[in-house]
């Protein structure tokens, strides 16, 4: 616990921008954009430096964190419940990606969790732009295989990742 609470207390947002500078967030928007041309999932790209001190306290998890940004960027609140969100949380090079409802019925769990392991390899080894790469062609890959084609319509979600 007490390890847990040091790396996120010496984890300061500064180190997450160096990691994810300006031309790394747009070449991750321009990403998003391509892929969801492929498929009708609503992609969002959240990394957080770290957990708050009482979140730690409370023993939240990644996943439970995940969720709670899921709610809270109303990721859920897409017309054929098609938002996934993928979640880093820099502290622990955890990646957790959450998927509305309309999409966790058609790809199982253990898919996203695999993919998420995957991409932890990349930013633990310091591969930050590979792993964020990764994480949205996984998820494109996954959406492409389950799903039918995007029919034309309109972009839902932001594209624009965003650092919390």
């Amino acid at each position: 616990m007490l390890r847990r609470v040091l790396r996120h207390l010496f984890t300061p947002q500064w180190v997450v921008r160096r990691h994810y500078p300006p031309a790394l967030m747009e070449e991750i928007q321009r990403r998003i954009a391509e892929v969801e041309r492929r498929h009708p999932g609503e992609l969002r790209f959240v990394v957080e430096h770290a957990l708050e001190p009482d979140a730690l306290l409370c023993r939240l998890t990644p996943r439970e964190r995940a969720l709670e940004v899921f709610g809270l960027l109303r990721v859920w609140d897409t017309e054929h419940n098609n938002g996934v969100l993928v979640y880093v949380l820099h502290a622990e090079h955890a990646v957790e990606i959450v998927v509305d409802r309309g999409l966790a019925r058609q790809v199982e769990q253990a898919e996203w969790d695999v993919l998420c392991r995957q991409v932890e390899t990349h930013f633990r080894a310091g591969r930050f732009r590979e792993g964020a790469l990764a994480a949205l062609d996984g998820a494109a890959r996954l959406l492409e295989q389950h799903l039918p084609p995007r029919k034309a319509g309109r972009n839902e979600l932001p594209d624009q990742p965003l650092l919390l």
